[in-house]
């Protein structure tokens, strides 16, 4: 039960205190001229103040509230390291314990990670998570703030002021002082290249404490390639060239090498990815004489603003010379020696289109070809009757790349493409519109060169379950093969047509090595802390795949089967930073949460980032990296009524609050009825009467 007295003013108060201000001039005016009375004068003008001001006697009915302590328990992935977690949680109990010893004190522990379901959060957020643990907490009930921590907090707030609460901040860090990590940081790296090119990256390998003069061994791996080792300076920026290879990710890990007693290796690595784009594919088409389908391919190429397209058809071969004069021909000479001899490499691939061998390109040429495809170029055969024939290109030099061997006929009766049953899971084939059912949807083909599959592949097949789609693999290249040269027909809408621009465009960029129409492929996505693996191959079975986190443990999981080739599994991670994924000979990295996250980039503990809202709020910080097992590392708590210094060596203070809630209030008044009226008039009547004297 509390008194006091409260006014509560029959008129209000800005007229009241001008009563006063006016009465105070005029009693002024009496004292300053001596005159008689004016003392009486001054005692009833004060009752008369009082009898409008209306004092009360209020009776308070009050009822205690409990102050509350918040405990930032800080569970970001720095925290799992040098066993920081186990001492976290030893401190945690040990305070618990403590703290419920004060009487009416309420606890509330608030956990903070680093990481976010959505994956946008970027470091240790304390004071984020703080703010929305006590937004249902008055600022007059909060005793302080203890803060279980390494140190590294990433949303400290530039002043008290900020915090929306005034009570002292204290932080219990759970490392060691002057602890040791290596750190690589990456200061540059681009998005994207252009296939084909070298794109520099900025990296920087740093310690702790460290000799600048320090020579430390950097391992650089492509993906899909040996690893590269060099020797690199401490603390001096580095360049790293990063060749693109292939247009879409190009994963790169660069990696520094362990020193002996580092913290941790989770900083020791990075992972970039450059996304290759291709600058324009070369193309160069071969027509070997004027058909119904050459206008397809050209209409195909040329609707690519990326294809640079050089086409050649064959009008007039040799042996029908007429004897007009070369300049008298409107015709353009084709240029044999510059394509297939000079410029050849340049070539992202090459097409040849019912060609066949009429003298037109020495053997030579081919030959040439055929070594280009050797060392890692594309060539893709589309195929009519002239592949049956003596003049076949199979019985040239370019034969000993080819996937099929003619076997001298043709077939000519109406047929529907079908996927073969690698067709059906191979990426090139496998969703081709129209595919599904036992009977596709698309038009007919009416002719089908007769071959056998040599160290190829058959995608799809035609009459009597013949190879129509070979291809092959020849060296570091491709080669593919089509045996029809009724893919026209699908353009034109015969029966409805068929996909022949999917078909094609694909055909074109798996010869190119695109990596999304691998045949075996493993990919790992993450989406916040959602981690997706997919597989795809044209086995019935595969290997299990070994995940091997950012912390070093390993988890083998079973991919779940999907349709046509594809295997894929979805799964929540805890931890931040590198993913290493294996599936038998296949591997394949991915970064969860930010690339290069902060969070990771420095883990030693420290107390420099939290000094100046500690300082600022009467807070202090503990170190009790030795071992927090025992009750006496923890500084002894001290409840204080005030003060600015809210900590000491060995103590910590926390605001002692005494809030309450108020149940009951009571009136009584204090100048009112015939005692005032009486004392009042008393005093008028004392002035007239000293007046009148």
């Amino acid at each position: 039960m509390s008194w006091s007295v409260e006014f509560i003013p029959f008129v209000p108060w800005p007229m009241l205190w001008g009563i006063a201000a006016i009465g105070a001039m005029l009693l002024a005016a009496l004292f300053w001229r001596a005159r008689r009375g004016a003392v009486l004068r001054l005692i009833a003008f004060i009752l008369l103040l009082l009898a409008l001001a209306n004092p009360h006697l209020k009776q308070e009915d009050r009822e205690p509230l409990n102050d509350v302590v918040a405990v930032m328990v800080d569970e970001s992935q720095s925290q799992a390291i040098a066993g920081r977690t186990d001492r976290t949680e030893t401190v945690r109990k040990d305070l618990e314990e403590k703290l419920k010893t004060f009487p009416n004190l309420d606890l509330r522990f608030i956990r903070s990670a680093s990481t976010s379901a959505d994956g946008e959060r970027d470091g240790t957020m304390l004071f984020t998570d703080l703010g929305q643990a006590l937004a249902d907490v008055p600022p007059d009930r909060l005793a302080g703030v203890i803060m279980i921590t390494e140190g590294e907090v990433h949303d400290v707030p530039g002043s008290a002021a900020a915090l929306g609460f005034d009570a002292p901040v204290h932080a219990l860090i759970t490392g060691n002082k002057g602890e040791f990590d290596r750190r690589l940081q990456v200061l540059s790296a681009p998005r994207f290249g252009i296939v084909g090119s070298t794109q520099p990256v900025e990296i920087k390998v740093t310690e702790s404490t460290t000799d600048a003069d320090k020579m430390v061994k950097l391992t650089i791996t492509h993906q899909g390639q040996p690893p590269v080792t060099s020797t690199v300076r401490l603390n001096e920026k580095i360049e790293v060239l990063v060749d693109i290879e292939h247009a879409g990710p190009n994963i790169v890990e660069i990696e520094a090498e362990t020193a002996p007693g580092e913290l941790t290796t989770i900083n020791n690595r990075a992972v970039l990815t450059v996304e290759g784009v291709r600058e324009n594919l070369r193309v160069l088409l071969v027509s070997g004489e004027p058909h119904a389908g050459e206008r397809t391919w050209r209409n195909l190429l040329k609707s690519d603003a990326s294809v640079d397209l050089v086409h050649f058809t064959i009008l007039r071969p040799p042996e029908k010379q007429d004897g007009t004069p070369i300049n008298q021909l409107s015709l353009i000479a084709f240029p044999t020696r510059e394509l297939f001899q000079e410029k050849l490499e340049q070539f992202d691939l090459i097409i040849f289109d019912r060609y066949q061998r009429r003298g037109v390109l020495p053997l030579l040429y081919l030959e040439n070809v055929a070594r280009y495809v050797e060392r890692g170029g594309a060539v893709l055969v589309s195929a009519g009757d002239d592949y049956a024939s003596p003049l076949s290109l199979y019985r040239t030099p370019l034969g000993q790349i080819l996937p099929a061997v003619p076997k001298g006929g043709v077939t000519e009766v109406p047929f529907k493409p079908k996927l073969s049953e690698l067709g059906v899971k191979h990426p090139v084939t496998n969703d081709l519109p129209g595919a599904s059912g036992d009977e596709p949807t698309w038009g007919r083909w009416f002719r089908l060169v007769d071959a056998s599959p040599r160290e190829a592949e058959v995608l799809m097949t035609g009459a009597g379950d013949k190879p129509l789609l070979v291809i092959g693999e020849r060296g570091q290249g491709r080669v593919a093969l089509l045996l029809s040269d009724h893919t026209w027909l699908w353009a034109r809408g015969f029966e409805g047509g068929g996909p022949y621009t999917d078909l094609l465009r694909r055909l074109a960029h798996w010869l190119m090595k695109e990596p999304e129409l691998e045949e075996e492929t493993l990919k790992a996505t993450s989406r916040g802390q959602t981690l997706t693996i997919e597989r795809r191959s044209v086995k019935d079975e595969i290997e299990p795949v070994t995940i091997v986190t950012p912390s070093g443990p390993e988890e083998t999981v079973t991919l779940d089967k999907g349709e046509r080739g594809s295997w894929k599994k979805t799964m929540t991670v805890d931890e931040q930073g590198v993913y290493r994924i294996t599936s038998g000979s296949l591997a394949s990295v991915v970064t969860v949460g930010k690339a290069n996250a902060r969070e990771l980039a420095a883990v030693t503990a420290t107390e420099e980032p939290l000094a100046p809202i500690l300082e600022e709020t009467g807070g202090g910080a503990f170190w009790l990296g030795r071992e927090a097992s025992e009750a006496t590392d923890l500084p002894r708590l001290v409840m204080m009524r005030s003060g600015h210094v809210m900590h000491g060596g060995d103590w910590l203070g926390l605001h002692k609050r005494e809030a309450y809630h108020i149940k009951g209030v009571r009136l009584f008044p204090l100048f009112t009825g015939f005692l005032a009226l009486g004392l009042l008039l008393g005093a008028l009547a004392a002035t007239w009467f000293r007046e009148g004297h």
